[in-house]
């Protein structure tokens, strides 16, 4: 039998893909999300849906009591929107999963897979990041994360975990309406928008850009191998891409596109990209989509969302 899988940020971009992917395979979902940020309209049919918000720990009274996999995607996410609130950064991001842990330990589920971040490593230098760096985080989103792999490697005894470090995720799906969280997206919206692209920040900052497809395969692989525990692996291609770079390939797509560089972002990180030796082991995190071809197969879709938004109007 198929195990029963609990899937947080159920709403959000990439939680919703994952949850495709495990209906798909034939296992119990269910799926949780306060709506905050998520869309219902993501919600993919076929899973039991509870809408709750994850830092009151009252909330877990309408879980069910047999999920053996605990994948958990909800939370703030974006750096620049820490800065704004920190102690709800807090809440959403630190409180939330000590609540999801407690449940886990309850129900006794065989493991958590949380969504950690890029973000927990801060400046490193110009070369892969591999897992074990020191890490010194830069703002209060990436302070957050850290702080709870803290937390995760404290219960690994009674509640095995994996701590999937995503790096710059994008694809069909992703909110074109957030201009503050997502690079790929926010770029692409403007693009589209009003062939305008406002920068904040050099563009010889670098990034790892990874397509969602390639994100789900991770988190899928990462979930079902009962031999993967207890561990933080990276989420990324290994391809160091300069913001330059990326906006030259955004234009190619969205012909008579400019940009211009304004600003700043605080707690930006000035480059990095992954050492992914960790994920084509344990993940098989080995082809990956190119930036090219992934840029495509996202403009291909927002220009649908874009031609279906306004015959709604």
């Amino acid at each position: 039998m198929k195990k029963k899988v609990l899937i947080t940020g159920v709403a959000g971009f990439i939680g919703s893909h994952i949850a495709k992917k495990f209906l798909l395979e034939g296992f119990e979902v269910v799926g949780v999300d306060d709506l905050s940020t998520g869309k219902l309209s993501n919600v993919p049919e076929g899973l039991d849906f509870i809408c709750v918000d994850l830092s009151l720990s009252t909330s877990f009274k309408e879980f069910p009591n047999d999920c053996s996999l605990i994948l958990h995607l909800a939370g703030q996410s974006s750096g620049e929107i820490s800065y704004d609130d920190p102690i709800a950064d807090l809440q959403k991001n630190v409180v939330s999963t000590l609540n999801l842990i407690n449940y886990g330990i309850d129900v006794n589920a065989d493991k958590i897979i949380y969504a950690s971040s890029m973000s927990v490593y801060g400046d490193v230098p110009d070369m892969p990041v591999k897992e074990f760096t020191l890490l010194n985080p830069l703002s209060a989103y990436g302070v957050g994360k850290l702080s709870t792999e803290g937390y995760l490697r404290v219960y690994q005894k009674v509640l095995p975990y994996v701590s999937l470090r995503m790096f710059n995720v994008y694809g069909p799906g992703q909110d074109l309406t957030n201009l503050r969280q997502g690079m790929v997206s926010i770029y692409l919206a403007q693009a589209i928008q009003s062939g305008k692209i406002v920068v904040k920040g050099n563009l010889e900052r670098f990034r790892d850009f990874i397509y969602i497809d390639d994100v789900v395969k991770a988190w899928y692989n990462a979930a079902i191998n009962p031999d993967i525990k207890n561990i933080e692996i990276n989420v990324g291609t290994g391809i160091r891409t300069t913001i330059s770079e990326l906006l030259h390939n955004i234009c190619y797509h969205f012909s008579g596109t400019t940009y211009m560089v304004q600003g700043s972002t605080p707690g930006d990180q000035v480059g990095i990209y992954a050492d992914i030796n960790l994920a084509s082991r344990y993940l098989e995190l080995n082809k990956f989509t190119t930036l090219s071809e992934g840029l495509f197969l996202f403009k291909e879709w927002a220009q649908k969302q874009e031609t279906s938004n306004k015959k709604l109007k």
